[in-house]
């Protein structure tokens, strides 16, 4: 039988009285942006302690898939932790349009509540938009809050919504200061330990010296030439070349200490760069580490619980694009820190006593400019300019007024109000911006809200954008484009990459879990992203999140 093939446990009912079996602490880590091939590509260069360590002695799910469209960092945390998808758990993007509102909002954000450790806006953050529970929320329930749970990430999002809604702290950084911060959602005022690191002042040590390649820069060949079009520049350079003088853009001297270019007109530091650097990752690992000392994570006795994100992936990647150098720089310094981590937790809470899981909260695109320089067909297409001209068409045979919202989420927002006050039949025109909206280059079809909620799909296409859809949330049609085409907020312009589409290079991502009772192994049968959160459960033996539809693994369940 199934439950057979579950969690190894000998003999747990002649344990009255003892302590159920369970993790001294779970990490789990999601690296944004992360591809799937991204675990083989750069292998060579790894050393033995980070990724190739976690391979080696973990299990590794080598066909795990979103299985929704889109995909974007907010959706792709809450996934992982809810065990749902955005239909559920109501994160339907990294912003969306709030129709009773009659604007956008952002992921996490929350006028409601203030910063902790900043005055920016950037501390008015919480995870009240998500509609359920996720595993960290589960796993203080059933210990009856005994068990600390801490999000850490340098994007808000990436530590807010993996840390769940009842989260002992949830910690992000502030471009404004450098520092890491909270919001009045989990506490008034930032603990000792979380003051004391912010006044080492790391970020500003790690912006007082150039971003040189961790190899010769020769052995990068696993990347394009330093130096192609397809690649963005950092504000105040001339080419997106090695070495990146991070001093001078960032503001600060070899000494940590802000300077100011010879005659620059007065601006403060730039500390925000470093997110697109891998030294934010180093600076985010940084920060977990003493949060696991400071708050004795998975050493009081209890299962604790860090959800740590690392987001310098994401950054790099949407800079440089996914061949470039930078980005082949970034994942072997990430190897480090991945093998930093594992070493400290065998030192701290003890060698396999830590169930550690990594994934990612997405994939990316190849730069179109670099895929057609090599004749395979990409593109991409302006939303702003599909947006105006959805507009100016439906003028044409409605006459004046705002019919369309906004363009957000590969989706078209209808002016519902104005449909209804004009007595027209809201179908009809979904299905006339549908019409439209295949027309133009780079969509492959459109599909209108209407006929997501009437019909019900098992797999394919049909059934990501149903699995992302939220009717109080979500536009009136969706824009699906041919691989290999991307939205470009800057068009005409296109230089790196970035993601959101139910393509395979952005909804395979790597899984592998690593640590207590994990067995070395692989499986290539396909995984659903969401089937994450319900195999904790399963391990922990605790409730599965309150949304989820994702099933437990069974095959890395199995224990040794």
């Amino acid at each position: 039988m199934l439950l057979a093939a579950g969690l190894a446990f000998p003999a747990l009912a002649q344990k009255a009285g003892k302590a159920l079996p369970r993790p001294k602490l779970v990490v789990g880590v999601v690296v944004d942006q992360m591809r799937y091939d991204y675990l083989y590509r750069y292998w060579s260069k790894y050393g033995s302690g980070g990724f190739r360590r976690l391979l080696g002695e973990g299990f590794s799910y080598e066909n795990t898939q979103y299985n929704y469209v889109p995909t974007y960092t907010g959706p792709g945390h809450a996934s992982i932790y809810t065990g749902t998808t955005p239909s559920g758990h109501g994160i339907v993007g990294n912003n969306w349009f709030v129709r009773e509102a009659g604007k956008g909002t952002y992921v996490t954000e929350d006028k409601s509540v203030q910063g902790v450790g900043s005055a920016s806006a950037e501390g008015q953050m919480s995870p009240r938009h998500m509609l359920t529970t996720t595993i960290t929320d589960e796993l203080r329930l059933a210990t009856n809050f005994q068990a600390k749970t801490i999000g850490v990430c340098i994007k808000d999002r990436g530590s807010i919504l993996p840390a769940g809604h009842a989260a002992s702290a949830a910690y992000w950084f502030d471009n404004a200061n450098g520092a890491f911060i909270t919001s009045t959602f989990y506490t008034k005022e930032l603990p000792e330990w979380v003051k004391q690191f912010n006044g080492r002042k790391l970020t500003e040590q790690y912006l007082s010296k150039p971003w040189e390649t961790l190899l010769p820069i020769g052995q990068y060949t696993e990347s394009t030439a330093d130096d192609v079009p397809w690649e963005n520049v950092f504000a105040g350079e001339a080419k997106p070349v090695f070495p990146h003088d991070l001093p001078t853009l960032s503001g600060f001297t070899a000494k940590g200490t802000e300077h100011q270019r010879a005659g620059a007109a007065p601006t403060g530091p730039n500390y925000g760069i470093i997110r697109s650097t891998p030294f934010g990752n180093s600076l985010t690992l940084d920060f977990a580490l003493e949060a696991i000392r400071a708050e004795q994570l998975g050493q009081r006795g209890q299962t604790d619980f860090l959800a740590l994100s690392f987001s310098s992936t994401d950054y790099v990647g949407h800079h440089f694009g996914v061949n470039a150098i930078e980005t082949e720089d970034t994942y072997l310094r990430l190897d480090q820190d991945i093998a930093r981590l594992l070493t400290y937790l065998d030192k701290t809470v003890g060698k396999g006593n830590a169930l550690v899981f990594l994934s990612a909260d997405h994939g990316a695109a190849h730069s179109p400019e670099f895929l057609k320089a090599q004749r395979i067909p990409a593109g991409s297409v302006g939303p702003r300019l599909w947006r105006d001209s959805v507009q100016a068409q439906l003028v044409r045979r409605y006459g004046a007024g705002q019919w369309v919202l906004t363009y957000e989420n590969q989706q078209v927002y209808l002016n519902r109000p104005l449909i209804q006050q004009k007595k027209l039949d809201l179908v009809k025109i979904q299905e006339e911006v549908a019409a439209i909206a295949v027309q133009f280059t780079g969509v492959t079809r459109a599909i209108t809200a209407t006929d997501l909620m009437k019909s019900h799909w098992e797999s394919g296409l049909l059934m990501e954008l149903e699995n992302g859809y939220l009717p109080k949330r979500s536009g009136d049609v969706m824009v699906v484009l041919e691989p290999g085409w991307l939205e470009s907020y800057a068009y005409p312009v296109n230089k790196g990459t970035t993601h959101g589409s139910g393509s395979a290079y952005d909804t395979h991502v790597p899984l592998v879990f690593w640590g207590w009772h994990v067995r070395h192994g692989e499986s290539h049968v396909r995984a659903n992203i969401t089937d994450i959160a319900p195999t904790l459960a399963r391990w922990l033996r605790i409730q599965e999140p309150d949304g989820c539809t994702g099933e437990p693994l069974l095959e890395v369940l199995s224990g040794k």
